[in-house]
């Protein structure tokens, strides 16, 4: 194996160079058009890609300009890396360099996409390019997908598999962690709702809290009409009641976490319905809040909605409260469930639509992953840990995690790098770096696993 790192350090100005170019297209999804689905700069990234990889030697194929792929290799089997080109918006906070310079200083290329995803995706190129130096003949052909609707919900691998595109017998993704991610839970995206018929002397009129299904809140806010004096009722802490005109506004505090890691932060919208219960409000408002206190307040394992479940890979079921709205009468939840990777949809989809059912609220949105699960004793997963093993000497632990991978868009995948147990994960932040070191190691890496799942 010594040939591919040797090809690999070689071509280590080149690789810096071609990456540095996708770095500066800002291949954030843009409006669509009939011949860029996700916005031209992400369609624009995808065709320059392709013309690398054709420079490279290797024949593509561009289904759309929604999924490219490249391919090395013969065979009537395909094994596959997936990589994305679509990025995240710059945002605020860049110092150390522009977001899509691309620019190389003190040991670290910089921009948006240098870890999540073109960084490993460039790097999987070379490494396909040292092994065809190499003269490696494969017995199962290499493909090199590109994606590019990753950051914003992955309709491009559904469009390919529509589109039949064809499957790999294996493969696997760099955009994760080393060493190998073979467990990853299944995932609801779901929103409920209910409307509420209100009676009495408090009326609820705002109600919101929370950005996204996948982050636990840290502040929401509710306003009722109501008496002022209602406010001295309020006495749960991190809870402030004031007196506004014609009633009184309510705001909770809370800790943000990660919707696969809610046990990390502390609910708002769950504290803040723990604070009304404290007023006495009545009718259907009354049984809103109290269920809202009662079966989620600040739980995350949903034991009081019947949910609970777990496994020794995985851990225990999570559920986030991530955003909640009220308008016209309607109060709508949008949650995010994570269960654990032995378990199925039809194992915890019944209990929650019971459990809200119950409170008043019927089911608007469901949006479902599926859990995967790669066992140790599978082929990939040997494969790959003898591959990790052999190039960084450390043991090939596996991992199981409540957040979901591009593993997940493709059958017969699991995510494999491109973060080092112990680095920062700097993907999404500003400063977006990778060390040019790292991301020649995780070249070697890539092309020793091509190497080992291809002969």
């Amino acid at each position: 194996m010594m040939e591919l790192q040797t090809y690999i350090r070689a071509h280590a100005d080149d690789l810096l160079k071609d990456l540095a170019t996708l770095i500066q297209i800002p291949s954030v999804e843009g409006e669509p058009a009939p011949d860029a689905p996700y916005g031209s700069e992400v369609a624009r990234c995808l065709h320059e890609t392709l013309a690398l990889c054709e420079k490279l030697g290797f024949r593509t194929v561009n289904m759309d300009n929604r999924v490219g792929w490249c391919e090395y290799g013969e065979g009537d089997e395909m094994i596959a890396v997936l990589g994305h080109l679509d990025v995240v918006p710059a945002g605020d906070g860049w110092q150390a360099a522009e977001p899509f310079s691309g620019e190389v200083k003190d040991g670290r290329i910089y921009g948006r996409g240098t870890m999540d995803d073109k960084g490993p995706t460039v790097a999987a190129l070379y490494a396909l390019a040292a092994l065809k130096d190499a003269g490696f003949v494969p017995s199962r052909r290499i493909r090199i997908l590109f994606g590019t609707n990753e950051e914003t919900g992955c309709q491009d691998m559904v469009w390919y598999l529509e589109h039949g595109g064809e499957v790999p017998v294996m493969g696997f993704t760099p955009d994760g962690e080393y060493p190998i991610i073979n467990g990853e839970k299944g995932i609801m995206n779901c929103v409920y709702a209910r409307k509420l018929n209100q009676t009495g002397a408090y009326r609820l009129t705002r109600f919101e809290g929370g950005t996204a299904s996948n982050v636990s809140p840290a502040y929401a806010v509710a306003e009722l009409a109501c008496p002022a004096e209602a406010a001295g009722r309020i006495t749960l802490d991190k809870v402030t009641a004031t007196p506004i005109d014609g009633g009184i506004r309510v705001e909770a505090e809370g800790i943000s976490a990660h919707g696969s890691t809610p046990e990390q932060g502390e609910n708002a919208i769950g504290r803040l319905a723990l604070a009304l219960t404290q007023l006495p409000l009545e009718g259907e408002l009354a049984d809103c809040m109290a269920f809202l206190a009662d079966r989620i307040g600040l739980e995350t394992r949903g034991e009081s909605l019947g949910l609970a479940m777990r496994d020794d890979l995985s851990g225990d079921l999570t559920v986030n409260l991530g955003v909640a709205a009220f308008a016209e009468d309607t109060l709508s939840l949008t949650l995010s469930v994570r269960y654990p990777v032995t378990k199925t949809y039809n194992e915890a989809h019944p209990r929650m639509q019971r459990a809200f059912s119950l409170g008043g609220f019927h089911e608007t949105q469901m949006k479902h992953k599926a859990a995967i699960y790669m066992p140790p004793e599978s082929e990939l997963i040997r494969k790959l840990a003898k591959v990790y093993e052999e190039q960084t000497g450390d043991k090939a632990e596996l991992k199981s995690i409540g957040g979901g991978t591009y593993a997940k868009s493709i059958p017969n995948l699991v995510a494999f790098g491109p973060v080092f147990p112990g680095d920062e994960i700097r993907e999404h932040k500003p400063d977006e770096y990778m060390e040019v070191e790292r991301l020649l190691q995780n070249a070697e890496i890539l092309a020793a696993a091509m190497h080992e799942l291809a002969k």
